[in-house]
């Protein structure tokens, strides 16, 4: 049995159903958890030392290298069943679209540091909640909205033709 099927078999009944059915949503979920914890690591570890006044750098840093893993895990697994395109281009859509949403989620931390300018007036403790809020939350959800759309209308769009393959069920 493998870890899906066996994950899949402790979800009760009435939301097994649900998670078949928006499958792809779930495993979008996942790699996005799983790149988001990625991306923490290195936005901290950069803002934390040698980036300390430059947290928008760390964090389009941070945000391209965890787009790196994201297009893996979601070529991968995620819009594995999904096809249409040749790679190349299918790379070329997913990181232009995954760019605009590095974009998106510094938005709100570039706000905060460059209209408000929240670094010279608040201590180290509540600077860190609020990049934690600003980047990992508000530009997250901004992120993910909008890139979930994109990924399943333009750059791993459902095959029509004859040689669609089998769907996975999860």
């Amino acid at each position: 049995m493998s870890f899906v099927d066996a994950a899949l078999s402790r979800v009760p009944e009435p939301f097994r159903a649900l998670v078949l059915r928006h499958h792809e949503l779930v495993k979008f979920a996942i790699v996005g958890g799983t790149t988001m914890v990625f991306d923490l690591a290195i936005f901290y570890s950069l803002s934390l030392t040698v980036l300390e006044q430059k947290p928008v750098v760390a964090k389009i840093l941070s945000g391209v290298m965890a787009t790196i893993l994201s297009y893996i895990l979601n070529r991968e697994w995620s819009f594995k069943h999904r096809g249409g395109r040749e790679r190349h281009h299918e790379a070329l859509l997913f990181f232009t679209i995954s760019g605009i949403g590095v974009i998106i989620a510094a938005a709100p931390l570039w706000i905060a540091n460059n209209i408000f300018d929240v670094r010279s007036s608040v201590s180290f403790t509540a600077l860190m909640v609020i990049d934690f809020v600003l980047n990992y939350i508000i530009g997250n959800l901004l992120q993910m909205v909008f890139r979930f759309w994109s990924f399943r209308r333009w750059v791993f769009p459902e095959e029509t033709g004859p040689e669609t393959p089998e769907r996975e069920t999860v």
